[in-house]
């Protein structure tokens, strides 16, 4: 039983998720104190975003709901652009690095073929 939560504990994957939780979680930290700074430019260049006061038809809620959406907005655009973007364009410069070293490569089935003509002449 112990030897089984040993195995659990150490397996690969849990600690792949531990990782990516902290660093999620650090990278959220500084997302959000970016998307502050976002925030305070807007404000200065045309007016506060922040609509926490707004109370359309004495609606109490829409007004931080429409704050955290902008918020949202900002983070998701900064999430896009910062990290997927230039992830995606690193990522596709390696698979075609890849491609091109494999593309005078001999397939799997060309070597077999070639180690049983060999294995042949050696026999016969």
């Amino acid at each position: 039983m112990i030897k089984g939560f040993k195995d659990f504990l150490l397996r690969g994957n849990l600690i792949d998720i531990a990782v990516a939780f902290v660093i999620g979680g650090a990278f959220a930290s500084v997302t959000t104190a970016f998307t502050k700074v976002v925030v305070e430019i807007l404000a200065k260049l045309g007016g506060a975003p922040n609509f926490d006061e707004w109370h359309p038809l004495g609606l109490v809620s829409v007004g931080p709901f429409l704050t955290a959406l902008v918020a949202f907005a900002i983070m998701a655009f900064v999430v896009y652009f910062g990290i997927v973007l230039p992830y995606e364009r690193v990522k596709a410069l390696g698979t075609k690095a890849d491609t091109e070293t494999e593309a005078g490569a001999p397939t799997t089935e060309e070597l077999l073929i070639e180690i049983r003509d060999l294995l042949k002449q050696q026999q016969g």
